[in-house]
């Protein structure tokens, strides 16, 4: 995602709501409960409908959890599986929110995504601190790295089916981004990540993830010349996620129905992982209706490629949305409102699930 630190403490009462209450509490009438939802309307078996999840919301807001349940068939962590949440203190893991994030998947039938491993930002200040006055070296910091990856992957193994392994790696250029890991460790950190998560889970499909390579530019073909390259030389690299943060006051990304194409092409799987489409306030049935329309694209390129896996929007309330703390005076970015009514981008996103079964001959 975005660079951001969103909150992700969770009161030990939430916890325990969480731990017992994975059966949700009916939603109030705000829409019909015999409607289909995006899950039921999924053209193929193999296209999973998902959401990013805010572990304190699904622990205490039991609308929320009801939607998280009945819409979608795949979740992500929004926030819980990084490495700042699951390794606080050196040596020391907490997997209890992410593990009951997993155990609320598993009781409604859906897929989990790993997100993420390797990232520049919401690393734990041990990590950063040590690094910074030289206290781990770069051989050190190599093997942390390793167990990082090798003792996470393998908490989970068998429970996620894509693993975001790298994430956000190239600047806008096509260059690489001058992070700790590349300063450090060179870029070579990068097929490193996706061996080790291998050998921990073999089954899992191993995922780069960016914003703003949703269209053919010169940072996706970065992307695509970097897994190709991997690829030749037998590193496990299998997918590209694209995240999807879009802004409606610009213009729609161009060719990308060609991008997913030329992924498909490479033998690659892709998904968009963190989609929501932003708006300056206030919002308004023109601004509305571009949003859906742009929702509605993006989905409808996913369903036209084989390789296309998942289809996650970054969460689908505008009650739990991180543009507004993000992006000053703007907000509205998700498929339902505060009050979980479904919006004209949750419509357009079921018409083209619709659209897309009846051209399968699937309804």
């Amino acid at each position: 995602m975005l660079s951001r630190r969103l909150a992700i403490a969770v009161a030990t009462g939430a916890v325990a709501a969480l731990s017992l209450g994975t059966a949700a509490q009916a939603a109030p009438a705000r829409h019909a409960g015999h409607e289909a939802t995006l899950r039921t309307l999924a053209e193929r078996p193999d296209l999973l409908i998902g959401t990013a999840v805010d572990t304190s919301a699904l622990a205490a807001d039991a609308p929320y959890r009801a939607d998280v349940a009945s819409e979608f068939s795949s979740v992500t962590a929004e926030n819980v599986m990084k490495w700042e949440v699951v390794e606080p203190a050196r040596g020391t893991y907490d997997w209890s929110q992410a593990d009951q994030l997993v155990s609320f998947a598993q009781k409604h039938g859906q897929e989990v995504r790993g997100h993420t491993l390797l990232w520049h930002n919401q690393l734990p200040a041990w990590l950063t601190s040590g690094v910074a006055d030289g206290s781990i070296d770069t051989g050190e910091l190599r093997a942390i790295l390793h167990r990082h990856i090798t003792d996470e992957v393998r908490h989970f193994k068998g429970e996620i089916y894509q693993w975001d392994v790298v994430n956000e790696v190239f600047d806008e250029d096509g260059s690489y981004r001058d992070s700790l890991w590349l300063q450090k460790l060179g870029p070579s950190y990068i097929a490193d990540a996706f061996k080790w998560a291998h050998a921990a889970d073999p089954k899992a499909k191993l995922f780069m993830n960016d914003y703003n390579v949703e269209g053919v530019n010169a940072k996706s073909t970065a992307y695509y010349d970097l897994a190709k390259k991997l690829r030749a030389q037998g590193v496990p690299v299998q997918g590209l996620g694209i995240q999807g943060h879009l802004d409606i006051q610009y213009g729609f990304p161009g060719d990308v129905g060609d991008n997913l194409a030329r992924f498909d092409a490479l033998g690659l799987q892709t998904a968009f992982t963190e989609i929501d489409v932003r708006m300056t306030l206030p919002a308004d049935a023109t601004k509305l209706a571009r949003q859906a329309q742009d929702y509605r694209r993006l989905l409808d390129a996913c369903v036209a490629v084989k390789g296309c896996k998942s289809f996650t929007v970054w969460g689908f309330s505008d009650k739990y949305s991180w543009v507004p703390g993000t992006f000053t005076g703007e907000g509205a970015a998700n498929i339902m409102d505060e009050n979980y009514v479904r919006k004209p981008a949750y419509t357009a996103l079921a018409d083209g699930l619709r659209a897309a079964a009846r051209r399968t001959g699937r309804h």
